[in-house]
């Protein structure tokens, strides 16, 4: 059994100027419910933007992390990510009136203290992991990143930072495990820059606010106008960024990471491979879930039967929001036999309308006293996106965008193991079923 979800139990406040733009702004810890996840929320715009802190939300940005929702985004997410990661916390709303996270000291020490000081409490639901089932790596020129099993169920990082003997940062390695004093030996370590990196960045007009001691600049003499808070800073503080950037997955990790020379780019390309895994993980656990829905009750709210009855049974639905289906694809379904001879594929459309199916289950279950049955009124962005062919169980996901009293407006994906299979956005009429 999983331990519990986190949260925090009351609001806590961190101020000051962005790492990079110098623009002011307030930050707000929230606590938010189980199963929320990290999101941030643009609160200085005409209506509030919330972007979930996802890999599949970033942008490309040098040197830091930056999530975007539309034309919206928040700059430098990964101290903040690191304080929440390294502390344990599952469901918090960062609410932020500003396009960049406040830079501090260029650590996430006064993150991880605004978070302690609000508490942090235990919540209802299971916390979820990725365990890394096998090796995955990445590479980047001479710079490597490694996700591998671990024996236990710890998260275990191994940085090896290089940057040349003749250097004043040189050769550092250094070994963490989560949850092990993160107030104390990773959290104080702050963001680090050579002179001449420093200058560059800012005759391209970043951190021009900044003043010699502000953050950690190093030339041949060693840190301007500020000491080390580690002999080894530096690669603890690689190890602090890589913190709060494999939280981009949306839960946390056991296995062990293995780095060389390691930054914010490279770590977003393993936290894209590793979404895959993580995927496989939960359709393969909910693949042998009991049924929410068998297939009687299925057919006592969907008018479809032979052959045309494409969801064998539902295994989650969650506050009428979100539902997981099962579609078991045999050689004996009747479509195979002229699509195509020799070549059995499932047809696009049919899978189209399982997810369709699917979705009207959903919506069903949302209307389930108003008398209403879901027809379906229009398709956008379907994408098919692997074949499916006998053999393969496709695991069906509708989330709902909106609904109103007369249509309903939802997100479908078909997945077959790790692969999507096809992806859409329907639109459904909600008619009296006396209509129909």
């Amino acid at each position: 059994m999983n331990p519990p979800q986190k949260t925090i139990v009351s609001e806590a406040v961190v101020s000051g100027r962005g790492l990079f733009t110098g623009e002011p702004a307030t930050l707000t810890f929230k606590p938010a419910p189980a199963g929320h996840g990290v999101v941030f929320v643009r609160s200085d715009l005409d209506r509030p933007v919330r972007i979930p802190a996802l890999v599949q939300q970033i942008t490309k940005r040098t040197r830091r992390s930056t999530i975007r929702n539309g034309a919206d985004s928040v700059e430098t997410i990964e101290h903040c990510m690191s304080a929440i990661h390294g502390l344990g916390i599952d469901n918090i709303e960062v609410n932020i009136a500003g396009g960049e996270v406040p830079g501090v000291d260029g650590s996430c020490l006064p993150f991880v203290q605004a978070l302690q000081s609000a508490g942090i409490v235990e919540q209802s639901a299971e916390k979820q992991f990725l365990r890394i089932s096998e090796p995955v790596e990445v590479t980047d020129g001479t710079s490597t990143l490694i996700a591998s099993p671990a024996a236990g169920d710890e998260f275990q990082m191994i940085f090896d930072l290089d940057y040349g003997a003749n250097t004043p940062i040189g050769h550092q390695l250094f070994s963490y495990t989560l949850g092990d004093n993160f107030a104390d030996v990773i959290a104080p370590a702050r963001t680090f820059v050579l002179k001449h990196e420093a200058d560059m960045l800012r005759q391209r007009g970043l951190g021009l606010h900044l003043q010699p001691g502000d953050v950690l600049v190093i030339d041949n003499d060693g840190p301007i106008a500020t000491k080390y808070r580690f002999p080894d800073e530096c690669v603890r503080h690689k190890i602090l960024d890589m913190i709060g950037d494999l939280y981009l997955l949306g839960c946390s990790i056991r296995g062990k990471i293995i780095a060389y020379k390691s930054g914010h780019s490279l770590n977003h390309a393993l936290v894209r491979k590793l979404v895959s895994m993580l995927q496989a993980q939960r359709h393969s656990a909910l693949s042998i879930r009991g049924p929410v829905m068998d297939i009687k009750q299925i057919t006592r709210i969907l008018p479809h039967r032979f052959p045309m009855l494409l969801v064998d049974r539902v295994i989650e639905m969650d506050s009428n929001t979100h539902a997981v289906g099962i579609k078991n694809v045999s050689m004996n379904e009747p479509f195979f036999q002229g699509h195509y001879p020799g070549a059995p594929v499932m047809p696009g459309v049919l899978i189209v309308e399982a997810m369709a199916q699917l979705s009207g289950l959903l919506l069903a279950r949302q209307l389930e006293h108003s008398g209403k049955l879901p027809m379906l009124l229009s398709m956008d962005k379907v994408k098919l996106r692997r074949p499916v062919v006998p053999g393969d169980q496709l695991i069906l996901e509708s989330e709902t965008i909106r609904v109103k009293a007369r249509t309903g407006h939802v997100k479908c994906r078909a997945m077959v193991g790790d692969q999507l299979a096809a992806e859409a956005v329907l639109k459904f009429m909600l008619v009296d079923e006396s209509q129909t």
